[in-house]
């Protein structure tokens, strides 16, 4: 008999298993989409210098430093291969689905397995589990609902097996903050945990709440600390985020049938949904909130009947949802008010509910050997509309073409789509979407920059100045839009307004070895030597392996006519990047125009200079310059006069007059069989 319930529970968990890993099979061939790089292949702490210490001691992490560290574990062993993260997900939503259904047999749910195949096949999953950076969702729902199993089975010991309760309730707590350090929407677990206590016991007691408190103080904490975060880290604040609390009132009542009909009808599901207007709210715009409380007002009132599992599954919806219904302020309203990933965790109980109120419905109509049939065809048509939405995934051109498709005034789907097509150097069609995320949001200052980032790439400059300075017009502190602005200024020559803007940018992200340098690189163009050379070290002190800087520096020595010390900058730069161009230049000038004779190395200097002649495949106006000094330095004249004349014609070319003088002196001093010595 034991083994008959072994086989069968086995089978059971295998088919969850294998089943969630059929419908996502399209997402274990996907890539990386949108903020992936912000979190993962691009994010310092994963890939880049910082590590385990920063995820866990900085605001580098944002707000789920276990996650982080899941994919700070991962890149070690497996790099930025997408197939990893996407089975991780799909693995951990496999595994979620088998604690589910654990829990709903611990509080004797009946239909439990199809419940629990319900929500693993359903196609509102599918943003959390085909995303990577929403490992956040799937690793938080693991460990969320392994706390409410450990919790469940830690009541059950309370009384007869003490030991047991405080091992149980150990680690239910322990996962609990896993969970929370995973994604802080599990918050709500302690109100959940006490409806748990209600549904088995039929009533809660003080000792139930005393029970739940270790929990409750976790959660308060955590809640503390994520409106926080989402406020002064995320920027969560401004007009996007402005909505009275009327506005608030109808947008959580919007909020909660939106999500209820995308569990009944999960048609069209879109990444950016539209984001509801709700200017000045009328009555009507309110009746949704009403109706929402008014139905939980009277499933409370016949909480004890034969409508007891449809309020427990409504209380559990709302409650789930709560964070994500619009009274807090989260970064993701810039775009929608709504999200499939908001309601991973609150899918739950209405799945549930549905599987078991079928299974009974068709017993007492006394259709139960229909079960299975109706079963089956319902997890294979949700199977079927999951692996549909997972193609969607596939990489983030598809991604935001069927955004656009579904949602055309997508603003952000339209930026990003605009950026995709300038990358793949359809310039025209890039400008055009990204003009129109622009016009959709044109107070916003990422449109606003995005765009004029474009303009700029194309030369477009004053239209780029006009851009930037509109998006610096509704949010001045913008760091992109003041960068943007500086290069445009800079590229127009106007070097003082360049310098304001680098310094403006440096006033919110000061520690930003990138601008830094730019800013060491004009004040240099300035005259500015003093004040270049105190960023250019400031630069390397916050990022020490930066070859650029180093060949800054490099240059600031040799302005000061300070070789040796120019040359040890080049040289480092180049022990960093070996194949750098521009430090193999530099130092190669250095060797072959230096005015100590002791620093001269004619047949090094030629080598280096042809090494980065070839890397830079023969046209690099810098480079020939250097590659004629140094054949002049090795006394091989015909061959620098030949390279200073090639180089001569690419600096008329370019208009590039100060280069030319300097060749056509240069080329004077080649002819009558001598080199060029500094000065």
């Amino acid at each position: 008999m034991i083994e008959d319930v072994w086989k069968r529970t086995s089978v059971r968990a295998a088919a969850i298993i294998l089943f969630t890993a059929a419908v996502y099979l399209p997402a274990l061939h996907a890539g990386f989409i949108w903020d992936d790089d912000d979190h993962l292949t691009q994010n310092p702490c994963v890939v880049g210098p910082l590590g385990l210490k920063e995820i866990w001691t900085s605001t580098r992490a944002i707000y789920y430093p276990l996650v982080l560290t899941s994919f700070w574990a991962l890149h070690k062993i497996v790099g930025l291969s997408p197939l990893p993260y996407h089975l991780l997900n799909v693995l951990l939503h496999a595994g979620s689905a088998l604690l589910l259904w654990g829990g709903l047999r611990q509080l004797g749910v009946r239909a439990a397995w199809l419940g629990a195949m319900l929500w693993a096949s359903h196609p509102v999953t599918v943003q959390s589990v085909a995303w990577v950076t929403e490992l956040k969702n799937t690793q938080s729902c693991f460990f969320y609902l392994l706390s409410i199993l450990l919790f469940l089975k830690a009541e059950e010991d309370r009384k007869i097996e003490p030991r047991k309760f405080r091992w149980h309730f150990a680690l239910s707590l322990l996962s609990f903050i896993l969970a929370i350090t995973s994604k802080p929407a599990t918050v709500m677990l302690p109100v959940v945990l006490v409806m748990c206590l209600w549904w088995r016991n039929r009533t809660v007691r003080p000792r139930d709440l005393l029970l739940c408190a270790p929990f409750l103080l976790m959660a308060a904490a955590a809640a503390g600390w994520t409106v926080y975060e989402q406020m002064f880290l995320s920027r969560a604040i401004g007009a996007d985020w402005s909505q009275s609390w009327t506005q608030r009132f109808a947008i959580a009542g919007w909020n909660i049938w939106f999500y209820l009909a995308k569990i009944v009808w999960p048609n069209p599901l879109i990444f950016f949904y539209p984001r509801w207007k709700i200017e000045t709210p009328q009555f009507l715009d309110l009746t949704p909130l009403l109706m929402a409380a008014g139905g939980l007002f009277l499933l409370w009132r016949n909480r004890d009947g034969f409508m007891r599992p449809v309020f427990f599954a409504a209380v559990y919806f709302v409650v789930s949802l709560f964070p994500v219904l619009g009274f807090f302020n989260v970064y993701f309203y810039k775009y929608s008010f709504v999200s499939d990933h908001f309601q991973y965790l609150a899918c739950i109980a209405p799945l549930a509910l549905a599987a078991s109120a079928g299974s009974i419905a068709l017993s007492s109509l006394k259709l139960t050997k229909w079960r299975r049939a109706a079963a089956g065809t319902l997890l294979l048509t949700l199977g079927v509309l999951t692996w549909r939405q997972a193609t969607t995934y596939r990489d983030a051109e598809t991604l935001y073409m069927t955004t656009i498709e579904r949602n055309p005034e997508s603003w952000m789907a339209q930026f990003n789509w605009g950026w995709i097509l300038i990358q793949k150097n359809e310039l025209d069609a890039g400008i055009k979407y990204l003009r129109e995320a622009a016009m959709e949001r044109p107070n916003d200052a990422k449109a606003n920059t995005g765009l004029a980032d474009a303009l700029r790439g194309e030369g477009q400059l004053d239209e780029a100045i006009m851009f930037y300075k509109k998006a610096l017009a509704s949010t001045p502190d913008y760091v992109a839009a003041n960068v943007g602005l500086a290069v445009a200024m800079e590229e127009r020559g106007e070097l003082e307004g360049a310098i304001v803007h680098y310094r403006a940018a440096l006033q919110q992200e000061p520690n930003s070895p990138d601008i830094h340098y730019d800013l060491a690189n004009i004040l240099l163009r300035n005259g500015q030597i003093d004040e270049a050379m105190a960023e250019a070290r400031l630069t390397l002190a916050l990022e020490p392996n930066f070859p650029d800087a180093h060949v800054t520096l490099g240059n600031i020595f040799l302005r000061q006519n300070d070789e040796h010390r120019a040359l040890a900058e080049y040289e480092s730069a180049l022990k960093v990047s070996p194949r750098s161009v521009i430090a193999q230049n530099n130092v190669a000038w250095v060797l072959a125009t230096a005015s100590d004779h002791a620093l001269r190395n004619g047949a090094l200097a030629i080598q280096l200079a042809q090494e980065s002649n070839r890397s830079a495949g023969g046209k690099n106006l810098l480079v020939l310059h250097t590659l004629a000094a140094a054949y002049a330095e090795n006394k091989q004249f015909d061959r620098a006069v030949e390279t200073a004349q090639r180089a001569l014609q690419f600096a008329r070319e370019q208009s590039d007059f100060t280069l030319s003088h300097a060749l056509e002196r240069e080329i004077h001093l080649y002819e009558g069989g001598l080199p060029y010595r500094q000065e």
